[in-house]
């Protein structure tokens, strides 16, 4: 699997063997501060209702309010991102999403990793360190990330169907580069986003793959993905 980064935006293109590209939009440090500070509002809401829980036990309850604050600031993050598709609460309004680097849903170890590392990405203040490398690093990773092979993408909720508007599939007329598959993935995903005039251009381009450019281009254009993606 080969990754590359594009110069024009924070789009980490992601290969796969088979030449399937994936785009993981990386999140950069605005939208993920505002998600931390949802969830650590959340926490401490969490908190606040437990002490005044606890407060009407008396002394045994200064050890179940230690254990649910060990739970709110180190479990809180671990388990809504594995259990829930990568999503805390505060992820979620801002429709973020912690995948790992290739693509893959996040697993346990990397997630007590990223978020253990929350420590060091903290100081000296403010997610000082943090902040420095997110600006660093061409997809805004935090070190947490960096040594958990971790991102934050954009993931929005009303994301489109992947699947080409085409039914039927057929393979190209010749045998194509990794960067060839890729361009005819993506533009079978984005084909209804754009006018008709500039869909015939761009099938005019890739005549060569299909044998025919314009409207019919188009529509080859989009069984070949079809093909591509395995899909009858």
């Amino acid at each position: 699997m080969t990754v590359r980064a594009t110069a024009l935006d924070t789009v980490r293109n992601v290969y796969t063997p088979e030449g399937v590209a994936l785009r993981l939009p990386a999140a950069g440090p605005v939208p993920r501060s505002i998600a931390w500070l949802i969830d650590t509002a959340i926490r401490w809401g969490i908190l606040l209702v437990t002490s005044l829980v606890v407060s009407l036990i008396g002394k045994a309850g200064y050890g179940i309010y230690l254990l649910v604050y060990f739970m709110v600031f180190w479990g809180y993050p671990i388990l809504c991102e594995v259990l829930f598709d990568g999503q805390t609460p505060g992820k979620r309004a801002l429709e973020l999403r912690v995948v790992a680097d290739d693509g893959a849903p996040v697993g346990w170890l990397a997630s007590i990793t990223r978020n253990l590392l929350r420590t060091v990405d903290f100081l000296p203040v403010g997610y000082g360190v943090g902040l420095v490398a997110g600006f660093a690093d061409p997809w805004g990773r935090r070190l947490g990330d960096m040594v958990a092979k971790t991102m934050v993408i954009h993931a929005p909720r009303d994301r489109q169907s992947l699947r080409p508007p085409v039914e039927g599939a057929q393979a190209p007329l010749k045998p194509l580069q990794q960067q060839e598959q890729a361009a005819v993935i993506a533009f079978s995903e984005r084909a209804t986003q754009l006018t008709p005039e500039r869909r015939a251009e761009l099938a005019d381009i890739a005549a060569p793959v299909v044998g025919v450019g314009g409207a019919l281009g188009v529509l080859r254009l989009q069984a070949v993905a079809n093909w591509l993606l395995g899909r009858q």
